[in-house]
């Protein structure tokens, strides 16, 4: 769909000339697939077709509307072209129907999930993945997610029903160099491989490994333990943590 589509500009992990994010370089040409994370409020829609994207690990869907507006979302997994899906306050629970959450009844599988009441989907949008609603308190639901942390979101926040789709995703394998450089994956070297000006880890004599330093990542920044910051505003969300 031409209209939903734009070349995306290779940064190749630079900000203004300077490597800012390493092993990145030498993507085929892409498209960037602008999706509909919101979904339209009280709107049924048609699966025209189930499509690939680079961007991410989960195929799309391009949906039609009755006013003739298409666009693309993530597609669930068991979506059929031709069938329909609606989303809004008062819509069956089926797959690939959006609700918000207090509609949702408790051990619903869901994907594309708000954080923020309106600003649309930013958790559990991988391929595969989908969290569970555990529980209802008060004004929040108890979400499970795929890390098997348990966090609490406002039930005014929209989700969609199922799982997101491409669940063979993760059983992938690359293959060969050559496609993870079409990727746009450069070479990665040990730290303990490298000069001492290179990498918190490098120096020594032979195979001298990271000795009695704390890990670190290759700007000098603890990679090791608890690197969450001990007054991260979501702290008062998380019921229980993923470890």
């Amino acid at each position: 769909m031409k209209k939903l589509v734009s070349i995306k500009k290779s940064k190749s992990g630079r900000s203004h000339g300077k490597v800012v994010v390493r092993h990145q370089g030498g993507y085929h040409k892409r498209y960037i697939r602008y999706v509909d994370f919101k979904r339209r409020d009280n709107e049924e829609g048609k699966v025209i077709s189930l499509e690939y994207d680079p961007g991410r690990s989960a195929d799309i869907a391009l949906i039609q509307y009755a006013d003739g507006g298409r666009s693309y979302i993530i597609a669930p997994h068991g979506l059929k072209t031709g069938q329909k899906i609606e989303s809004g306050k008062k819509v069956s629970v089926k797959n690939g129907n959006a609700m918000l959450l207090s509609a949702i009844p408790v051990g619903t599988v869901i994907h594309n999930v708000e954080i923020t009441p309106g600003r649309g989907g930013q958790i559990a949008r991988g391929a595969g993945v989908g969290a569970i609603v555990a529980a209802k308190e008060g004004d929040f639901a108890h979400l499970k997610l795929p890390s098997g942390e348990i966090r609490k979101i406002r039930l005014t926040c929209m989700a969609t029903v199922g799982t997101a789709s491409n669940i063979d995703h993760k059983n992938e394998v690359i293959g060969k160099a050559g496609r993870a450089r079409n990727m746009g994956i450069r070479p990665t070297v040990r730290g303990v491989a490298q000069n001492p000006r290179s990498h918190a880890h490098g120096g020594g004599e032979g195979r001298s490994g990271i000795g009695l330093k704390i890990p670190k990542t290759y700007a000098g920044r603890p990679a090791y333990g608890k690197t969450r910051r001990k007054k991260k505003y979501s702290n008062k969300y998380i019921i229980q943590t993923r470890n």
